[in-house]
């Protein structure tokens, strides 16, 4: 008879818990969960298995299984589970504990576990925008609040581009995506089981995968129509799919708009017919794409916002992580916005605050995103384009 022998990881099981899946004991195996899910294959259902082995602090079982990247968390598991152990709880926080521990450093990944780690993490990059404040306000007589002679306020006074903004962002932006990129690479390998793999459906370019998904599960985000068109739970269960739309268009524009203005300072010193010279006139056809977008994160993060606090407490519950993210956001926009609004006005002291305060939010954003639920938005790509790739529709 063949053995098989389990190697239980109590602090990973403690870990789980501290992620939000405080729930997992009470689970006793009745299998409502995968028969509800509307995203389970008959071949592979979760969350079953997942309950079992977060319970049994499976560590090696979780951390290689694709599955926990598929659910999209439509709740339908937890509204119907007969004793309250909320799986789909239990399926984000087993997400939120591997993405943690799968980059490096792992210190970051822990100061991103609570909230008790947030001061921390603010303080590195206040920290280093005031050194730049401080030291550009040297080569401004001592003025930290600077104004031209007509009393427009340029941000670039202070916050230059060339010599701070940009190598600051390009060496944050890089590296962050060189570390999930590691992330992803690992997340793959460690999919992969012993042996050959076995092609079950129509095996196509890696490319044409990867397009389809994008495309599905970003731009249009049609899984999320798949939930809520799943087995009826009596309650009250709002499509997401508006929301996360519009918020990844929100990006999308932001960051074309971005593209455009980086691409004109810097290729407007070779081409001097594209440059593009900050700051941008109201009435500039970019700046205007650039507020439309800002208007459209707003709306996205008040659809979402309005949903988590809407939600069941005792069937959903919204974890540390999810917050944190909404919170960078919001922070995000609301500086954005309120720093435009005090530049216009000419009020030098809330504009260069504000900004400095946008600054602080959008490094947070990029540097800990690896770690972070916009670091767990790539993996889930990565875990899509794998089941594809070996013939799973998911």
């Amino acid at each position: 008879m063949a053995q098989c022998t389990l190697k239980p990881d109590i602090d990973f099981t403690r870990t789980l818990a501290e992620a939000g899946g405080d729930s997992l004991k009470k689970c006793y195996q009745c299998a409502t969960c995968a028969v509800a899910c509307p995203m389970s294959p008959a071949n592979a259902p979760y969350p079953r298995k997942e309950m079992v082995w977060a319970s049994w602090g499976l560590k090696d079982k979780l951390t290689s299984d694709v599955d926990i990247w598929l659910c999209h968390n439509c709740g339908n598991c937890s509204d119907l589970c007969p004793r309250g152990a909320n799986p789909a709880d239990v399926m984000s926080a087993a997400r939120n504990a591997v993405y943690q521990d799968l980059t490096e450093p792992k210190c970051v990944g822990k100061l991103m576990r609570n909230i008790s780690g947030l001061p921390i993490l603010f303080a590195i990059p206040a920290i280093l925008w005031f050194v730049v404040w401080w030291i550009r306000s040297a080569y401004n007589d001592g003025n930290w609040f600077p104004t031209r002679a007509d009393g427009s306020i340029v941000f670039g006074d202070i916050f230059y581009g060339d010599y701070t903004i940009d190598p600051i962002f390009i060496i944050t932006f890089f590296g962050a995506l060189l570390i999930i990129c590691r992330g992803a690479y690992k997340l793959w390998q460690s999919f992969k089981p012993e042996g050959s793999i076995a092609f079950v459906g129509e095996k196509g370019c890696w490319l044409c995968h990867l397009w389809n998904v994008l495309v599905d599960e970003v731009i249009f985000a049609t899984h999320f129509d798949d939930c809520h068109d799943g087995p009826k739970t009596g309650k009250a269960a709002p499509s997401r799919r508006v929301g996360h739309t519009v918020l990844v268009w929100a990006f999308c524009i932001l960051a074309f708009v971005t593209a455009v203005v980086a691409l004109g300072h810097w290729g407007g010193k070779i081409f001097p017919a594209i440059e593009v010279v900050t700051p941008l006139k109201p009435l500039n056809l970019i700046k205007i794409i650039a507020n439309v977008g800002a208007l459209m994160l707003v709306v996205g993060l008040i659809m979402l916002t309005i949903r988590r606090f809407t939600e069941n407490s005792e069937t959903h519950k919204s974890n540390y992580y999810d917050w944190y993210l909404l919170g960078i956001i919001w922070a995000i926009a609301l500086t954005g916005i309120f720093s435009q609004v005090f530049r216009l006005a000419e009020a030098a002291g809330p504009a260069f605050l504000v900004y400095y305060l946008h600054l602080v939010f959008v490094w947070m954003l990029f540097a800990y995103l690896p770690w972070s639920k916009l670091g767990h938005f790539v993996y889930r790509t990565v875990a899509l384009l794998y089941v594809r790739m070996y013939g799973r529709k998911a």
